[in-house]
């Protein structure tokens, strides 16, 4: 997170309006800043999505390629996440200042992600031990105004969703090779399933309070905060993941309020995001254009 310096005068400010539940902006503890979702913004990535999250700031895009599978899940494909912080964000990212964050950010993706049920795998492998589609998911931190796990993970799952792939069709050669070969039809494509891609919800625990959302003022009053991985199964979300950030410490009845309201608000955001995006693609989608003459 990036450092915001606070007189003791303002911190108490922020924390009697925690406990009002009516927050510097208006906002109570289950609210959401205002989002701004774009998708296919990056003209030379497989997917691409840019999401403000009031001043946080993230741009996503998702380069593919053909793999070998891992010899241990033979039948699974592969995501690999790089996250870069710009130094524009925030001067204290300048240099190697936001490598920390980074791998922290890398980290909760990749545990997010690591089971499953979270991500089914099998969707892309195309031929068993042999061949499958790698994913680079590379995100930038254009600006850092706070909650940068919620919208990294938002970002990443719009990217997703507006990732294609090229069809691919296996020919056997002599010997018993195969050979792929990949459609270069900018229409002749498939989608990613991203029902059960997973979401990240901070809960940021202030005073004796747990609340969403936090702002970059918010998160320097606060001594730990939870990030709850919330994946969505038959429309029921479920717990793919949790992990205690900060240096503080949690007492178990915190702890479990804190697995609630993230379980609860990680459902209504990712129904909120899926139908922002079926929107978007109504709207603004790529249709395949009419063909005339011997181009049929």
């Amino acid at each position: 997170m990036a450092y915001v310096a606070l007189s003791e005068a303002e911190k108490t400010f922020i924390l009697h309006g925690v406990e009002d539940d009516f927050r510097c902006d208006g906002r109570s503890r289950r609210d959401y800043r205002p989002m701004e979702l774009e998708t296919g913004l990056v003209s030379n990535a497989s997917g691409s999505a840019r999401l403000r999250l009031a001043n946080t700031d993230i741009l996503v895009g998702v380069k593919t390629e053909i793999d070998v599978p891992n010899p241990l899940t033979p039948e699974f494909g592969k995501i690999e996440f790089f996250v870069d912080c710009s130094a524009n964000a925030t001067p204290e990212f300048e240099g190697r200042g936001g490598s920390d964050l980074a791998q922290e950010l890398i980290l909760s993706l990749q545990n997010a992600y690591e089971s499953p049920l979270a991500f089914d795998y099998r969707t892309l492998c195309l031929i068993p031990g042999q061949q499958c589609w790698k994913l680079y998911i590379d995100i930038l931190v254009l600006e850092c105004g706070g909650n940068l796990h919620d919208a990294v993970s938002m970002a990443a799952k719009a990217a997703l969703f507006n990732t294609k792939l090229p069809r691919v069709t296996a020919t056997l050669l002599d010997a018993g090779i195969t050979d792929l070969i990949i459609s270069d039809n900018p229409y002749d494509c498939t989608r990613l399933g991203i029902d059960t891609v997973p979401l990240l919800v901070t809960v940021c625990k202030i005073g004796d309070f747990c609340l969403v959302d936090p702002s970059a003022e918010e998160e320097g009053c606060s001594t730990v905060s939870m990030v709850v991985s919330v994946s969505m199964r038959n429309g029921e979300g479920f717990l793919s993941g949790t992990h205690l950030t900060g240096g503080g410490s949690m007492h178990r009845d915190t702890m479990r309020n804190c697995l609630q309201l993230g379980l609860s608000i990680g459902e209504q955001l990712d129904k909120l995001l899926i139908k922002m995006l079926q929107q978007e693609q109504d709207r603004v989608g790529p249709k395949r254009p009419k063909t005339v003459g011997f181009l049929k």
